[in-house]
């Protein structure tokens, strides 16, 4: 950045006219810090963060470099491949974003589908793979309004039962509607972002993002990341939604279930949801035989 920028920027104290990196995780700049036709590199070191760009100008080069954990009861030291996805903030205009795979440019999200609502894309790649984002301003007479944000979240796939789609694809793609087999549910209840034991009170459908939210009153919560499900009412149930796809055709149903799945944008992905009773049976019956891969404590 030139030295009279710099000193302008701290005079003033305006982030608009300043690009810089808050942290490994996330990254806020101004497209006016900008030289007119340049790409400006960025790298980002985190599973999940944002990226904001200002009036944007030129072109941005965003690599990820996910540092991603592995789930405790995973043999698997190194995922087989990783899965990325970003949506984009409710007010994305200014820019359009393309994967960079290959020295090759694939169009991800268009501005004009981003600034009809909040979207989300996803693509994969394997660990020894380069990949990036490529971030291209589009031209506007006046700019003063043009803010492209969104926010992206990394994952490795270790084979669960919920997969994130790969490909230039939205949230519709991802997942599977067919019941989880014995082995799937076993680990999904060991490795699952919560677990959670109880009742599904409502179903409610939304066309227009192709998803049904799945009410539940919790019984039990073996285990949540973040508060999921909160008490709410005068006797302090726990109580939550979780989000599915609307092909998978979820009805409300009498029983108890055992509800898990990951975390997708701050929101609940159902992955397995067996009945409790079934779930009881497997459990015992695995170990027997010495063939569950977690312990976890049955009512």
């Amino acid at each position: 950045m030139p030295l009279a920028l710099t000193l302008l920027c701290l005079l003033l104290l305006d982030p608009a006219l300043c690009s810089y990196s808050e942290d490994q995780c996330s990254w806020r700049g101004s497209g006016l810090s900008q030289e007119s036709g340049s790409v400006e590199q960025i790298s980002l070191h985190c599973a999940e963060g944002s990226l904001e760009w200002l009036y944007p100008a030129g072109a941005l080069r965003l690599s990820l470099f996910p540092r991603l954990s592995t789930r405790s009861m995973s043999k698997e030291k190194t995922p087989r491949r990783v899965t990325a996805c970003i949506k984009s903030s409710s007010s994305f205009r200014g820019a359009q974003i393309y994967l960079e795979r290959d020295g090759i440019l694939e169009l991800l999200l268009s501005e004009a589908n981003a600034a009809l609502q909040p979207t989300v894309r996803c693509f994969s790649w394997l660990p020894r793979e380069k990949v990036a984002l490529f971030l291209q301003s589009t031209l506007h007479q006046d700019i003063s309004r043009r803010i492209a944000a969104f926010r992206y979240e990394l994952r490795g796939d270790w084979n669960s039962h919920f997969s994130w789609p790969s490909g230039n694809l939205s949230m519709e793609a991802a997942g599977t509607c067919r019941p989880c087999n014995n082995t799937e549910i076993l680990m999904a209840v060991c490795t699952s972002d919560f677990v959670i034991r109880g009742n599904i009170r409502t179903v409610a459908n939304d066309v227009g993002l192709q998803e049904s939210i799945i009410n539940v009153s919790a019984t039990r919560i073996h285990r949540q990341k973040f508060a999921l499900f909160q008490p709410v009412g005068k006797y302090g149930k726990s109580a939550g939604s979780i989000r599915t796809l609307l092909r998978c055709g979820v009805k409300p149903g009498p029983g108890s279930f055992l509800f898990t799945g990951w975390l997708h944008f701050g929101e609940a992905w159902l992955s397995c949801a067996p009945r409790y009773k079934d779930f009881r049976q497997v459990y015992e019956d695995a170990r027997r035989a010495h063939d569950n891969p977690c312990e976890v404590s049955l009512d």
